[in-house]
Order: C-alpha cells, then sequence, then structure tokens
C-alpha cells in the first residue's frame, strides 16, 4: 500500500506550486500526512468525523475546505485546505485529483501484485485468472519464475534491490510470499529461443552477483521451466521452489539451479525414507562407513570423479604422486567396499552419497 511519506511528499510539491497549506486524513479520521506549514484548528478530529459522517464530498467549516477523495467508491481520504476565494478552491480541487490518481495508481499496482501472488500460490480458479487477467491488462506470453532464497535477511531490502535492476522489465513482476524469498516472474518473450537456456543461466547468476554487491545478500537462485500460460505460473512457481531444496541437499556448492537440470538428484529427492534405508544397506551393510566424514576422503574422492576416474589426472590436480593416490584410493577401497575406479562401482557410491544426503536432510 502507499506510504504516508509518499502522500506527503505530494502535498510538498503542491504547496510548493500553489503556496497553500494542506493536510490529508484518512477514513477513520486521522491526520496521515500534512506540510510543515499546516496549523490544526480547534475540534480539528471531530470536524472530520462529522465531514465523514454526512457522506458529502465537500464542505466548510472554520475557514477550512474539506474534500472527500473516493478511490473505491466512498471517501477514502480526506484533503483539508483552506478555504476561500476562488483561486484556492481551484488548487484545492487539483490537488485532490492529484491525490486521486496517486492512490489510485498505488491500489492498481498492488492489486495487479495481489492477483499475481494468488496466481503462484494457486489460489485461483482457471477462470477467475483469465477475467482479473484481462482487467489488469496482462496477457499470455513466455514466463519463467525465479525463486531468490534470502534466508530470511533483509528480505524487504533484497525485494527492493530486485526491483530496480536493470534487467528488469515492464512486463515483470517482483515480490514476496514469505518471510525469506523474492519472486521474479519473468517475462522471456523477447529472449532468443536459440539462446534461452543461456540467458536464463546469466541472469540468475546476475542476481546472486547483484544482490552480494549492492547488499552483501548471500542468496541462491531456483528457477523453473519456461511457461506460457498465466495459470501455468504457479507450476513453475512450483519448480523453481523444488530446485532450491533439492539443490541445498544434493549441489550446495551452486548458487543457482536450475529445475530442468537437477539431473539424478531429481529422482532421489523423491525416494520414500524406506526404499532408501533398504539401498543403503544393500551398498554399506548394517554401518555408514566412517570415512565418508573424513575430510581428506571425501576430497580426494570428488577430485576423482571431477576427472572422469583418471588417476594421473586427479594426482596432478591433488598435488600427490601417482602411486600415493593409488594408495589412498585402496585405503578408501578397504573402507566402503566399493572400488571406485571401476565406473559401476564409482556410480553405486556416488548414489548413495547422494541418499544418505536425501536422508539426512529428512531427519
Amino acid at each position: 500500500m502507499l506510504s504516508n511519506q509518499k502522500f506527503r511528499d505530494e502535498l510538498v510539491e503542491i504547496r510548493q506550486a500553489c503556496g497553500m497549506e494542506m493536510a490529508l486524513c484518512n477514513s477513520a479520521g486521522q491526520m496521515i500526512a500534512a506540510t510543515d506549514g499546516f496549523e490544526q484548528p480547534p475540534e480539528f478530529a471531530g470536524d472530520i468525523t462529522d465531514f465523514l459522517a454526512s457522506q458529502d464530498m465537500r464542505d466548510e467549516c472554520e475557514g477550512f475546505q474539506f474534500i472527500g477523495i473516493a478511490v473505491d467508491g466512498e471517501a477514502d481520504y480526506v484533503l483539508v485546505a483552506p478555504a476561500g476565494g476562488e483561486m484556492e478552491d481551484v488548487c484545492a480541487q487539483m490537488a485532490a485529483c492529484q491525490i486521486r490518481s496517486l492512490a489510485k495508481s498505488s491500489a492498481g499496482q498492488f492489486d495487479r501484485n495481489s492477483f499475481i501472488q494468488n496466481i503462484l500460490l494457486g489460489n485461483m480458479l482457471v477462470v477467475d485468472i483469465m477475467s482479473k487477467a484481462k482487467k489488469h491488462h496482462i496477457s499470455d506470453i513466455p514466463r519463467v519464475v525465479f525463486a531468490i532464497d534470502t534466508g530470511k535477511k533483509n528480505n524487504d531490502v533484497a525485494l527492493e534491490l530486485v526491483k530496480n535492476l536493470s534487467d528488469i522489465r515492464s512486463g515483470d513482476f517482483v515480490t514476496s510470499v514469505d518471510p525469506h524469498s523474492v519472486i521474479l516472474v519473468k517475462d522471456v518473450e523477447m529472449f532468443d529461443e536459440n539462446r534461452r537456456d543461456e540467458m536464463l543461466v546469466s541472469l540468475a547468476a546476475s542476481l546472486v552477483d547483484n544482490l552480494h554487491s549492492e547488499a552483501m545478500i548471500k542468496v541462491r537462485v531456483g528457477y523453473g521451466n519456461v511457461v506460457t500460460q498465466l495459470a501455468e505460473i504457479a507450476q513453475s512457481y512450483q519448480e523453481a521452489q523444488m530446485a532450491l531444496e533439492v539443490g541445498r541437499v544434493f549441489y550446495a556448492e551452486h548458487d543457482t539451479i536450475s529445475y530442468g537440470k537437477l539431473g539424478i538428484g531429481r529422482l532421489i529427492y523423491q525416494l520414500p525414507m524406506s526404499l532408501c534405508e533398504m539401498f543403503i544397506k544393500e551398498v554399506f551393510g548394517e554401518k555408514v562407513p566412517e570415512i565418508l566424514e573424513d575430510e581428506e576422503a571425501m576430497n580426494t574422492i570428488n577430485k576423482f570423479f571431477e576427472n572422469n576416474l583418471n588417476i594421473s589426472e586427479t594426482a596432478r590436480q591433488l598435488y600427490v604422486h601417482r602411486n600415493t593416490l593409488v594408495y589412498r584410493l585402496e585405503r578408501i577401497e578397504k573402507a566402503i567396499g566399493l572400488d571406485i575406479r571401476s565406473f559401476d562401482d564409482a556410480m553405486m557410491f556416488r548414489i548413495a552419497v547422494m541418499v544418505l544426503a536425501h536422508m539426512k536432510n529428512q531427519r
């Protein structure tokens, strides 16, 4: 909703143009904004209350004129300005028009934001989406949802920063549906279809970099698939949320993750605990090897996998002799019961480690 400060700024600008001191009250009769030189007359609150009760849209009392400003039918605000000659009346009417336009513009933006939030959360029927979209002049175009996890830190700051990024266009929506994330519904109609994936990756990375450099907020970004219908935005949002969750469990080293690139992590994430426990027992027996908690051993294994089981290249990157690496791999084989130098055992071990991460996350 529109802040009282914005109303005050508008009144100050009007005063600079016409020289009149003014105040603005809400529908409860409370003064919410005023120019610095405005002096409340005696019985001010009572006069405003009486004016609102009369349901008139204009009246004068004790040298002041009251003008009702309707945004949704009845008087939502009351402008208080000096009464007098024709010039004062014209200035007051113009000021009321400015306030009304400002309030309606804000209400329209709020309605659009609320509309998108309800779509994201799946709170609307397709027929309602179609009718409200027509009212808000929002058409069906290719869109994708980005979920920006701020970790409950400076969420409001992140929201405002994302709104003002150069990548954000008029057809985009930036909102929030919980205290720890910012949601960007991005219009990708102008993206080259042949480079769309590349451009989405670049945009996700840009969101991470900008929030860190501008506000020192470390975020993670997940995004869903491109959808073409407004009603499908909820699906893209759910995909973005799953990308964040699966990425947190299996790909913690990545700041950005696409739902379309979750790989085997997507499958493991949906496995029931009973099946996971059965698989782990099949691979490791009754007890999970303690070597999985050994940082040096796991670093060696991960580097070995990164180099496609190439012993020479792995040894070079770890700055160890080839024979030293072979010794380490043999020690690991004895500890886990798998020879990760063979493709089958390496694949089995990699899946087992991911299953263990999923089980730990579920506990």
